[in-house]
């Protein structure tokens, strides 16, 4: 049973925006203790960060061109955290995870959020998202 759940998927035409959300599922998790990153895992490719923010909502991008078009955000009052996607394309077609990491400072997102051998407290089940006309 996974402790986190993304909504806002679907099927999008190239250049649209899209809002993914990523909440706790049940009362167990308060996302207020954690750091959340999202992550893309595209049709045959591994899966990768896209960017994380911290509990005092300082965000780390995986590049820096990565804010071109992503913003991930937090809103400690409805207890979520999103990622827009602006000016979608066929390379943005995936699963979209979001994880919690509990051992972060609350800061700073952990420096090695985007390895793959980092410990993640917790991960959802993913949204799809499909680019195309």
């Amino acid at each position: 049973q996974s402790h986190l759940a993304e909504t806002g998927g679907g099927l999008v035409q190239p250049g649209g925006t899209l809002i993914l959300s990523c909440a706790a599922s049940g009362s167990v998790v308060d996302l207020d203790y954690y750091a959340i990153a999202w992550f893309r895992q595209a049709p045959g490719k591994e899966r990768e960060g896209i960017a994380c923010i911290s509990r005092g909502s300082v965000v780390a991008n995986r590049e820096d061109s990565v804010k071109d078009r992503f913003t991930i955000s937090r809103n400690n009052a409805d207890k979520k955290v999103y990622l827009e996607i602006r000016g979608l394309n066929s390379e943005d077609t995936g699963v979209y995870y979001c994880a919690a990491d509990g051992s972060a400072q609350h800061w700073w997102c952990a420096d090695s959020w985007t390895r793959r051998d980092h410990t993640w407290t917790f991960w959802g089940h993913g949204t799809q998202v499909t680019v195309s006309s």
